[in-house]
């Protein structure tokens, strides 16, 4: 590595020319290699669908990318070790917004992309609002959305044609329907989803818009609102009353199989999800499956519809331009579209409403999608640096109502856990 560096020193020093001059023109008229710029992802479908139209982006633009991809979990350490370090070594990097983003945003570890979009003018108006919304702080934009997912409805076609009934609009019609088609001595559930303390927050958030409540506001923590006690009741009864046993060791691989296994009528997660439900060889129920927008509220059409994962310029890079050249390929209409045709949901409105960017997914799935992100939360979880924490506190809730606790009592002890954290950001 050593040698490799000092004869890189030598090279860059003799080229003539600097080095961010070539990086952000792309120039390869010298005849010398190609410009390259380093990407830092996530081993996800996201990364592996771009690697094969890398080709046609450097064939387009002179610059070739190099892709350095790890685990979530190893991406997160890898990245932070490295921006802590003032590193110049990352020029684009996939994150997780509502996971790193607020901590990775603060931290100054991401360039703002505001000068970027406004020189281009309008190439941000193409984005699903909501989704957009999670990679700003305030005015700045500091990365835009690639992959994203939306709070639906699986229910079972087959149980629900022959009681004769449609799928749920409203939440309440979601529990008439739950409690008719209950059947637990016959091994059939009438609602499933996430009842385990942290995952079942992100889920449980689309119960809480349609609620009119909130995790917190302007700074304020409001789990304990009359609203957000709903919410909380509304979701732990419905899992205690229609849900099967071991609810609360349930995240999604856990909730996903007991409705594939044809034990549950209902069941809500993200549509990102939707291929275990609908491959023969991973669900038993595959052609029953059916789709629907989330439920309406006693507030109304509210819904999670968060980027899963979102692409940001690397602060330090000395080859921003060559890096934003890199982002806005990855994130225009033609390849946002090659890559919906694989199944990787993206954050552009045209696309979803075009033939061929929903032309993979089951068309009531696809319906359920546009029609969620018309009425779109940007975050299913709370806005925060330290989101674990916030997590284990509004789970802990969640699993009070679940085990039919004092759920007010349980609502004004987590409201206090999560204000101590909000404060001490």
């Amino acid at each position: 590595m050593a040698a490799v560096v000092g004869i890189s020193a030598v090279l860059s020093a003799c080229s003539g020319g600097s080095n961010e001059e070539k990086a952000n023109t792309g120039d390869n008229s010298t005849g010398k290699e190609p410009q390259t710029i380093r990407l830092v992802a996530a081993n996800h479908p996201w990364t592996e669908a771009i690697k094969p139209l890398l080709p046609d982006f450097e064939k387009e633009t002179g610059i070739k990318v190099q892709v350095d991809s790890y685990f979530e979990d190893q991406l997160s350490q890898k990245t932070s070790v490295e921006f802590a370090a003032n590193a110049k070594s990352i020029d684009a990097v996939l994150f997780r917004p509502l996971q790193d983003g607020k901590q990775f945003e603060k931290n100054g570890y991401f360039a703002s992309l505001n000068d970027y979009v406004t020189k281009e003018g309008g190439s941000t108006d193409d984005f699903i609002p909501s989704a957009l919304g999670s990679v700003k702080n305030g005015d700045n934009l500091y990365g835009l959305p690639v992959v994203t997912e939306s709070t639906v409805l699986y229910y079972r076609k087959d149980i629900l044609e022959e009681a004769g009934l449609q799928p749920p609009k409203t939440l309440d019609e979601l529990k008439e329907q739950a409690a008719k088609l209950s059947d637990p001595k016959n091994g059939l559930y009438g609602f499933v989803a996430r009842g385990k303390r942290s995952p079942a927050v992100t889920q449980f958030s689309s119960f809480l818009y349609a609620h009119g409540a909130d995790f917190m506001k302007d700074g304020k923590a409001t789990l304990n609102t009359p609203e957000a006690i709903q919410a909380f009741e509304y979701y732990g009864g419905l899992l205690k009353n229609y849900g099967p046993p071991g609810t609360l060791n349930m995240s999604w691989p856990e909730a996903m199989a007991v409705f594939t296994q044809g034990k549950a009528v209902f069941y809500t997660d993200a549509s990102a999800l939707y291929t275990n439900a609908t491959d023969a060889t991973k669900s038993g129920v595959a052609d029953k499956v059916g789709f629907a927008p989330f439920p309406a509220g006693p507030s109304g059409n509210k819904v999670a519809t968060p980027p899963a994962w979102a692409i940001a310029i690397g602060a330090n890079s000395e080859k921003k331009d060559a890096a934003w050249k890199f982002v806005k390929w990855a994130t225009s209409k033609e390849i946002v579209l090659d890559l919906q045709a694989n199944g990787i949901t993206g954050a552009l409105t045209s696309v979803w409403e075009s033939p061929e960017g929903v032309a993979h997914f089951p068309e009531d799935l696809s319906a359920a999608i546009v029609e969620n992100n018309k009425h779109g939360v940007p975050y299913d979880r709370p806005a925060i640096i330290n989101v674990g924490e916030a997590r284990d506190a509004i789970g802990d809730v969640i699993n009070a109502a679940i085990e039919g606790k004092d759920v007010k009592a349980a609502a004004s002890k987590s409201n206090t856990a999560f204000q101590n954290i909000l404060d001490k950001e």
